[in-house]
């Protein structure tokens, strides 16, 4: 399943908060109008009404996280969803939280699926979930998956991943590599921090995440400029392709640097993250 976002800065945007729908939109490259976490109770059923709503007026860069297999409000979500697809002709894609088995995603079989892992069990199964056919992105979420572990913090007091919580990072982007799936590394908290976002916006970016998600749309920014990349590397990446059609070459030299196919493969990836910004 091939799939691509206008841009790395991805907004959570809560579905019982319509207010918002439209400036969200108007911050992010893509808006995730959430069911799950954000909505009370109380408030699923009416937050999925202005869900739908929303999604037959607003543009096509939407994504609706519905509630977990297995809760009371999963197959409503799904069904409204399902009933706007046909109305439309157009499935919006789903994202699919506590994602920890196929057969999660194989009853969404025709959705476009963004599967969280976010479990220890969604960790662990990652790489089954990646090579789902429905599957379109692979995601974490550290807060989550703490919770899941009996622990107490994702993060140590200098403000870093445990290495416990890198290791599922890693193991998120890995599986969405071997899969040729998208990857997309999980949300800043700390809202007031946007130079602690942007740091790890830069580091997931470099590693090979097409995207991050956000909570605020002031973070929107931050990201956007942490995934572009630098006028230096730009340059670095611009000559490299010059200098491998000039040469001809599979093995060159590159201002002193030698460069073979693993470093012509950053060089052109280098240039996509230009592109999509």
């Amino acid at each position: 399943m091939s799939l691509t976002f206008p841009g790395p800065a991805i907004l959570f945007c809560p579905g019982n908060r319509p207010e918002r729908f439209d400036k969200a939109v108007a911050a992010a490259d893509v808006v995730i109008l959430d069911l799950e976490d954000a909505v009370p109770f109380a408030s699923k059923q009416a937050a999925r009404a202005e869900v739908i709503s929303a999604c037959e007026r607003l543009g096509d860069h939407l994504v609706v996280r519905v509630n977990a297999v297995g809760t009371p409000w999963h197959d409503d979500d799904v069904g409204a969803l399902r009933q706007l697809g046909e109305m439309t002709g157009m499935l919006r894609p789903i994202m699919l939280p506590k994602a920890e088995k196929v057969a999660g995603l194989r009853g969404l079989a025709d959705f476009d699926i963004f599967a969280i892992c976010e479990s220890a069990a969604g960790v662990i199964n990652a790489g089954a979930l990646a090579e789902e056919p429905n599957c379109a992105a692979m995601l974490w979420g550290a807060e989550d998956l703490t919770a899941s572990l009996g622990g107490r913090s994702s993060r140590s007091p200098a403000g870093n991943y445990y290495r416990v919580i890198e290791q599922a990072r890693a193991n998120i982007l890995f599986a969405a590599a071997a899969a040729g799936k998208l990857a997309v590394d999980a949300v800043y908290t700390d809202i007031s921090d946007l130079a602690g976002l942007a740091a790890e916006a830069a580091e997931a970016a470099d590693l090979g995440f097409c995207a991050k998600i956000c909570i605020h749309p002031t973070q929107s920014a931050v990201v956007r400029n942490a995934f572009a990349p630098t006028a230096q590397r730009l340059a670095w990446a611009t000559g490299v392709l010059a200098e491998a059609e000039r040469s001809g070459s599979a093995v060159f030299s590159y201002h002193g640097q030698m460069i073979d196919a693993p470093l012509f493969a950053q060089a052109q990836a280098i240039l996509r993250s230009a592109r999509s910004i």
